[in-house]
């Protein structure tokens, strides 16, 4: 599974992939991309394997928290581009993963280093309490 993003530098559409032993970056122009992709049971594993910290967010459609975390994500993941991966993973439609992480309140997010994971926060943050989580993280 691919998602379509424009380079924040020149505006070229770039397809992104899930999982890549690499960093996305611009086709064209060559900035490094914002790695914002779904997460399901069947790639979960895949989907976490990145170079760079995976910030996973446990969500569900119907949660006004989750809806109103999700722009801050794409923030976030504009901002650390080529240093921070955000896998989504709806909890309604993945309970695999959620039961994985035991995710009984919803947003949880977990920030993974290396293949573990290293921070857990469960509720919404708002931007500026985010970044400090993930810096601390």
């Amino acid at each position: 599974m691919s998602n379509i993003v424009s380079c924040p530098s020149c505006g070229k559409r770039n397809r992104v992939p899930a999982a890549s032993s690499g960093l996305p970056q611009c086709a064209s122009c060559g900035a490094k991309l914002p790695w914002l992709v779904a997460g399901t049971d069947a790639d979960f594993a895949e989907a976490v394997d990145a170079r760079v910290p995976v910030l996973i967010d446990l969500w569900a459609p119907w949660c006004a928290p989750c809806r109103a975390v999700a722009p801050i994500l794409g923030k976030v993941a504009l901002e650390r581009a080529g240093k921070l991966k955000v896998v989504k993973v709806d909890v309604d439609e993945n309970p695999l993963v959620q039961a994985r992480f035991n995710a009984m309140s919803i947003p949880t997010m977990v920030l993974w280093k290396q293949g573990r994971e290293v921070a857990r926060q469960v509720g919404a943050l708002q931007k500026q309490a985010l970044d400090r989580w993930l810096d601390q993280g």
